[in-house]
């Protein structure tokens, strides 16, 4: 009987010792395993834009680097925030398609993102973020949010600072840590994780008028999550639910057909 209970105790032990090492290494590697900067950069040339430009905009103690090109009269211009992976400049098809319409745009990578030098952190990209939005404000412009995925969270914290005309949020989050502890719940992820971009806590002090968009077929962030963030959104436009969408598919999907009237809309209420 003493020997099973040393056999339990040791086992016992064993499993402490491994579980405390995985939350150990997770501590550790979080960024490099929340983050997915590396992917291709395409060149302005490359694309249709023969109007944008390039642009190099400060921010804290460094710069981001992106694309703009003004909207055409009486047009407003939209600051895109992209998500977690690669380089903004892989959706040129997106930004083509905003100027054909006659929308003006910018957009960027964040600090350490390919593009753009530096470190990602969550300070960073909220920072830099703002940056670009003020940077933009000055233009004189009416503004349009848009944030996909992982530039849900820092849409959603400027749009909650800052004065724009409308916030469009393409596949959601509540908060990264929620995603995080839906898809490894057996792990203490809201007590380890640094950059948890609180969505849940932004988007209540959101004014402006608000789209959210999302697939049920979204394997990278539940679409539960999108559910949730609009019943917070204190000015509610539309809630958008594609059936069998995935993470990326809501492009193809027709959200620049729901994004326009949702636009317009907003204009239209100045």
């Amino acid at each position: 009987m003493k020997i099973l209970v040393r056999i339990v105790l040791v086992a016992a032990l064993v499993l402490v010792i491994a579980y405390a090492g995985v939350v150990g290494y997770m501590y550790v590697n979080q960024r490099a395993l929340q983050y997915d900067p590396a992917g291709p950069i395409t060149a302005l040339a490359d694309t249709t834009l023969r109007v944008a430009q390039t642009v190099t905009i400060p921010s804290g103690d460094g710069v981001i680097n992106g694309w703009y090109q003004a909207p055409a009269a009486g047009k407003p211009l939209i600051i895109y925030y992209k998500g977690n992976s690669g380089s903004f400049s892989e959706e040129h098809e997106r930004f083509e398609q905003f100027v054909a319409d006659g929308y003006g745009f910018l957009s960027f990578d964040y600090r350490g993102f390919p593009l753009s030098p530096g470190a990602i952190s969550q300070a960073g990209i909220l920072e830099d973020a703002t940056s670009a939005f003020d940077w933009a404000s000055q233009l004189g412009f009416p503004i349009l949010i848009w944030g996909r995925s992982l530039g849900t969270g820092p849409a959603s914290y400027v749009a909650s600072i800052r004065d724009a005309e409308a916030l469009l949020l393409e596949t959601p989050f509540l908060s990264a840590a929620t995603v995080g502890s839906e898809r490894y719940p057996y792990l203490p992820v809201a007590l380890v994780m640094q950059d948890q971009f609180p969505v849940n806590h932004w988007i209540v002090d959101v004014a402006e008028p608000v789209l959210v968009a999302h697939g049920t077929g979204d394997l990278t962030i539940d679409v539960s999550n999108g559910q949730r963030v609009y019943d917070l959104v204190p000015n509610k436009d539309e809630l958008w639910i594609e059936p069998g969408a995935g993470h990326g598919d809501l492009w193809d999907g027709g959200i620049w057909q729901r994004a326009k009237p949702f636009f317009g809309r907003a204009m239209a209420a100045r």
